[in-house]
């Protein structure tokens, strides 16, 4: 009886000391946040809306990472970094999927985030305006 009250003592006293550092590693990150290219580009900056999205979608269906060249999965805890670490011509020079060039962080955006809108909005009728330029680059 004895050994059990000291292992579930110790097992509390652990859980105690570890909360904030779970909750250190299980940053959320902002709720909003503008998303400007480095490039001279005329648009807007986008709007993203990440709270939002972290409510209907897992992280790793918008984040990634590089691993010897090639796009790898996210995965729990993995470094979230600025999409243009890597979506820039020294590392991605060239590189394009479908008709979205993906060494340049507009070309990213549009093949994920535009991609991602128009199947929405295909899905789902009432979603439509998820397709206009409007709905990410607010004036």
């Amino acid at each position: 009886m004895r050994i059990r009250a000291l292992a579930c003592g110790m097992l509390f006293l652990c859980l105690i000391l570890s909360s904030p550092i779970m909750a250190l590693s299980s940053d959320p990150g902002p709720e909003n946040i503008t998303l400007k290219s480095s490039d001279s580009s005329k648009k807007d900056p986008a709007v993203f809306p990440h709270k939002i999205h972290q409510d209907s979608l897992t992280c790793g269906e918008c984040h990634h990472g590089m691993v010897d060249g090639k796009q790898a999965a996210y995965t729990e805890g993995m470094e979230i970094q600025k999409c243009e670490s890597c979506h820039n011509s020294e590392v991605l020079g060239g590189k394009k999927e479908g008709k979205y060039e993906l060494d340049n962080f507009k070309g990213a955006g549009h093949g994920n985030c535009l991609e991602c809108h128009k199947t929405v909005a295909k899905e789902d009728s009432s979603k439509k305006k998820l397709k206009s330029c409007g709905t990410c680059h607010q004036k």
